[in-house]
């Protein structure tokens, strides 16, 4: 697996270790009501193919789910062109590593935004690694 797409902009990868089973992550993960908890609203169903809206911010993204496969990997476009990856792994008894992966930083501006997309992965790879994988360890840890 490569960490950079079409010669553009490298993709966020970060891993985290959960001391969580497997299946309490991915049912976090890969389910609308886990997903809201922990990252943003949706109307995300568990489904290869299925086109569901992630509630950002900055308004209503399209998402479509491209690969399903419980409990171990979940992958979804995300407006234009990001895809992010759901990657778990069981460890030893109760604990699982996650891995995020966010790609399809393509240079220059973000159309639908005008932004500079280094400056728009920066932020993202902030918000992921100190906001966001936190909340889902919070969540699945309890």
């Amino acid at each position: 697996m490569s960490d950079t797409n079409q010669g553009t902009l490298p993709v966020i990868r970060q891993t985290i270790e959960l001391n969580a089973p497997i299946q309490k992550v991915w049912e976090a993960v890969a389910s609308s009501e886990g997903i809201a908890t922990w990252f943003m609203p949706n109307d995300f169903q568990p489904a290869l193919g299925n086109e569901f809206v992630l509630e950002t911010p900055f308004g209503k993204q399209p998402c479509k789910v491209t690969e399903f496969d419980p409990p171990n990997k979940l992958v979804f476009t995300w407006g234009r062109t990001w895809i992010i990856t759901f990657a778990l792994q069981e460890m030893e008894a109760g604990k699982t590593e996650f891995t995020l992966l966010h790609d399809g930083w393509e240079a220059g501006k973000i159309p639908e935004s005008g932004m500079d997309s280094a400056e728009v992965r920066a932020t993202m790879a902030h918000g992921w690694e100190a906001a966001v994988l936190p909340r889902l360890a919070e969540y699945v840890q309890k």
